[in-house]
């Protein structure tokens, strides 16, 4: 990646500011329309996920994984870190902020998202606050649709903002829009991106934002379907937008805006603010005075043992016990163990790291990988295995994947697991990415959370299963009927096994 960037640099007239979604970190497994698992994150530091962070409650913590993230994005010549997620999720059926977020109490929010833009920005990059004015209280996946959020200026201020006033507080350099509709607050249906009562009024007259503002893609649904290129490239410009993000089709958006500024529809001190805040940024982090980086000292930054014990040491702190009825937790070695693992059909490489180490720490008799596709038949085996073990380990992952709405257990395995759970055989399941699922298997009485992928939280499980770690982790999140933000089930480590 760095090679290329520095090709594209050399290539161009102008020094480039180089942006990307580095979001868990820059080695990131969240999101994209890739096959993720597929594409290995290179040598880079997978982070645990924000809610991670969230459930562990340090500022320290929160603010590491932002340096890491700064330091390895500058690395390999990245200027504009499209991080940290600030949305407050206080919607259990929101598809696509879920772990991205740091949780639903916006004071811990607001706290958390300031410290990490204090880390990306030591670590030499420029932190971008998202979604404004706010994405988390959403069941619509803004990829796919537009989602309407039915609240109040009022409650906008209380909960939705408070996080996006504490990152602006601590320097944040740059704003991303979310393609939201908030008609009682702003009176209409049009997306926040396109309405400058949203991005001039309440974001810099109100909040006093004097940073560079981006728009979230504008080739999203949430968008691209209710207005064309030209319309949303002008719109966006007169709401207060000063990048443009992915537009469907570039060269129509910068006819349209040339266009308008030609004709007057956009004062040209509008765009002259824009391009000045623009190279404020490149002057800020560098990319006009060393846009070439160097390719042997990335390799110095990108995953260093330093980083990756960091990451491990957050996953760990962020490891949440939620229910464990019949102090199954810590296990022990010795029983017969099952070890299921769910995950998408084209996640291959999800609980791997899970599944290792929790044969090396307890032993596990046999180990079987399920998917959505999944039949009937094969469940029933499974049951019957099941039967024949002194234990049963579930280890679920759902990845919140952007522009895909899937973010539950499918129907039948979810079914599959309620069965084990009230068939009086020992069941612990251990939720790895979404912590909300079960609601789909309620009668689960052992239950631990990870809030994310990637070796450092697989591990971080296995070991808290084992009792080789204590467990400490808070949920930030709350699912009504199941758990409340702050629960968490304390568990000393149980020593050498």
């Amino acid at each position: 990646m760095a090679a290329k960037v520095n090709y594209l640099q050399a290539r161009s007239k102008l020094p480039l500011l180089v942006a990307s979604d580095v979001e868990p970190g820059l080695g990131r497994l969240e999101g994209g329309v890739f096959a993720t698992s597929l594409m290995g994150a290179g040598s880079a530091t997978v982070l645990p996920s924000n809610m991670a962070i969230g459930a562990g409650g340090l500022d320290a913590d929160a603010e590491a994984a932002g340096r890491i993230t700064g330091r390895e994005s500058r690395a390999i010549g990245i200027h504009l870190a499209f991080a940290p997620t600030v949305d407050v999720n206080n919607n259990p059926s929101n598809p696509v902020i879920n772990t991205r977020s740091f949780g639903e109490r916006p004071s811990e929010v607001a706290r958390l998202s300031a410290a990490f833009v204090r880390g990306v920005q030591s670590g030499g990059a420029a932190a971008t606050l998202k979604h404004f004015p706010g994405h988390g209280d959403t069941d619509v996946d803004s990829h796919l649709g537009l989602p309407v959020i039915q609240v109040r200026r009022a409650r906008l201020d209380s909960i939705e903002l408070v996080p996006f006033r504490a990152g602006i507080a601590a320097g944040a350099a740059s704003v991303m829009t979310a393609h939201i509709a908030l008609p009682n607050a702003y009176g209409d249906s049009a997306p926040a991106t396109l309405k400058r009562e949203v991005m001039t009024g309440l974001l810099r007259d109100t909040l006093g934002f004097r940073g560079l503002t981006v728009t979230d893609a504008m080739t999203m649904d949430g968008l691209a379907k209710g207005y064309g290129v030209a319309e949303s490239a002008v719109r966006a410009v007169q709401a207060g937008d000063d990048i443009l993000l992915m537009p469907v089709d570039a060269a129509q958006a910068i006819d349209a805006v040339t266009k308008a500024v030609e004709n007057g529809t956009i004062p040209r001190a509008r765009v002259d603010a824009a391009v000045r805040r623009i190279l404020e940024l490149k002057l800020r982090t560098g990319a006009i005075a060393a846009p070439i980086v160097s390719l042997d000292a990335l390799r110095d930054v990108v995953g260093s043992p330093e980083h990756r014990a960091t990451a491990r040491a957050i996953a760990q702190r962020g490891i949440t016990l939620l229910r464990d009825r019949d102090t199954r937790v810590p296990m022990t070695r010795g029983p017969r163990t099952l070890l299921v693992t769910y995950a998408p059909d084209n996640d291959v490489s999800a609980g791997l790291t899970f599944g290792a180490a929790l044969a090396r720490e307890l032993g596990v008799t046999r180990t079987v990988r399920v998917t959505p596709r999944t039949g009937p038949v094969e469940l029933d085996s499974l049951r019957t295995a099941a039967e024949t073990m002194d234990r049963v380990v579930v280890y679920t992952y759902t990845r919140t994947l952007e522009g895909a709405g899937r973010f539950a257990i499918a129907p039948r395995v979810a079914a599959f697991v309620e069965q084990l759970a009230t068939s009086g055989r020992p069941l612990v399941v251990v939720a790895g990415g979404n912590p909300y699922v079960l609601r789909q298997f309620p009668s689960v009485s052992s239950y631990l959370v990870t809030y994310g992928r990637g070796d450092a939280l697989e591990e971080a499980a296995a070991l808290a299963l084992a009792g080789r770690a204590p467990i400490g982790g808070r949920a930030p999140v709350s699912l009504p009927g199941f758990f409340s933000a702050g629960d968490g089930i304390t568990r000393a480590a149980a020593g050498a096994r």
